[in-house]
């Protein structure tokens, strides 16, 4: 898979922050030899998170994300902060541009305060060092924060070189483990079972059925893929078990009844939650919906922004069977989309959370609240 073909999900997102017209999108454009963000001398020119998905040498494949100046006091200034501020949660390396000529203010201070509570590792772009000798506070206080600073200037690319370097060193070490074919041997040939009805997408395999294929070739391994209607035919088709079969949540009980007891069976999303998650926290999550009872208040926020469907998976099919398995009348709430509500504390007790993979493409979260 080539860098440009690398889903973005697997790719480092480097979140941009700063106070308005510090020059960040000019940053941005400096660091890639491209127009990704608009420039102007006008305040408030970024309004909603920009985001550009890119081959950034020496870092690899990224997901850069431009976002509105953090001192915009406005009505719809704040509103454009609050959505800047939900891209930090998801960012790999925070990029923090601040105008070197000027010491860090209490809202600069007050934010990578926030940051390094949060364990982001920070990177501080000093711009406009073309101006003159960077004022000597952010030294001192960088280093109150675990960050990393250098003068750079937009206008002649001067540390722009070095701070694509400093980037590269806060990369997160990619993991190593695959996503099936450890499961397998080479030669061997795996069932993949998907279901096309009227939730699937037109004309194409979603992303983790792509990407289970491809790993599963990259292994030596040989998928065979079919609809859930042609699975018995496919099973006699080769002639002894197969060593995997892997399948979609929706459709397991029916492959599960028709697939040998000594068949290891499993699905797309458990596939993903082992490869980027934590498997003891998940079986944890899923445990806590024993303990809910009538009343109490399930929060289902999907990561994927596909066209709701008649019977879609996240708003239909998941409230059914969680309600067929704890047998109790429960307050359901739906969110999707890349982000989680901003008060999900209110949603969170011990023991009641489950995190699979933001690119499991189906539901992310499933976060319950017992009404006591």
């Amino acid at each position: 898979m080539s860098m440009n073909q690398t889903p973005e999900a697997s790719r480092t997102h480097i979140a941009i922050f700063g106070r308005a017209n510090v020059g960040k999108s000019s940053l941005i454009n400096a660091m890639t030899g491209q127009t990704v963000s608009i420039v102007s001398e006008q305040s408030g020119t970024t309004t909603d998170p920009v985001k550009k998905a890119m081959e950034l040498l020496p870092l690899g494949p990224v997901v850069l994300i431009d976002t509105a100046g953090l001192d915009d006091d406005t009505a719809l200034g704040q509103l454009r902060v609050s959505r800047a501020m939900r891209e930090l949660r998801r960012a790999d390396i925070v990029l923090f541009v601040a105008n070197s000529q000027m010491p860090p203010t209490g809202e600069e201070r007050r934010f990578l305060s926030e940051v390094q509570g949060l364990g982001k590792p920070i990177v501080i772009a000093l711009n406009k060092a073309d101006l003159g000798t960077p004022n000597r506070e952010w030294g001192s206080r960088a280093a109150e924060w675990g960050a990393t600073w250098l003068p750079v200037s937009a206008l002649t690319g001067e540390g722009v070189d070095r701070l694509r370097q400093a980037l590269a060193q806060l990369r997160p070490a990619q993991t190593a483990r695959p996503l099936v074919r450890d499961l397998v041997r080479p030669g061997d040939t795996a069932i993949l079972v998907v279901p096309i009805d009227d939730a699937a997408p037109k004309g194409r395999l979603i992303l983790p059925q792509q990407q289970v294929i491809r790993d599963l070739l990259d292994g030596g391994a040989m998928p065979l893929v079919c609809r859930d209607r042609e699975y018995e035919a496919a099973l006699n088709a080769l002639g002894k078990p197969p060593p995997l079969v892997v399948t979609d949540s929706q459709i397991f009980p029916y492959v599960a009844q028709h697939t040998p007891d000594s068949v290891p069976l499993t699905s797309f999303s458990m596939l993903f939650a082992r490869f980027k998650g934590d498997l003891d926290q998940l079986t944890q999550g899923v445990a806590a919906l024993d303990a809910l009872g009538d009343g109490d208040r399930v929060l289902i926020a999907e990561g994927c922004t596909h066209h709701r469907q008649c019977d879609d998976i996240g708003t239909v099919k998941l409230p059914k069977w969680i309600a067929g398995h704890t047998g109790a009348r429960l307050d359901f709430h739906f969110t999707s989309g890349q982000g989680f509500p901003d008060h999900l504390s209110e949603w969170l007790c011990q023991e009641s959370f489950a995190h699979l993979s933001r690119e499991s493409g189906m539901v992310a979260t499933v976060a319950t609240q017992p009404s006591s």
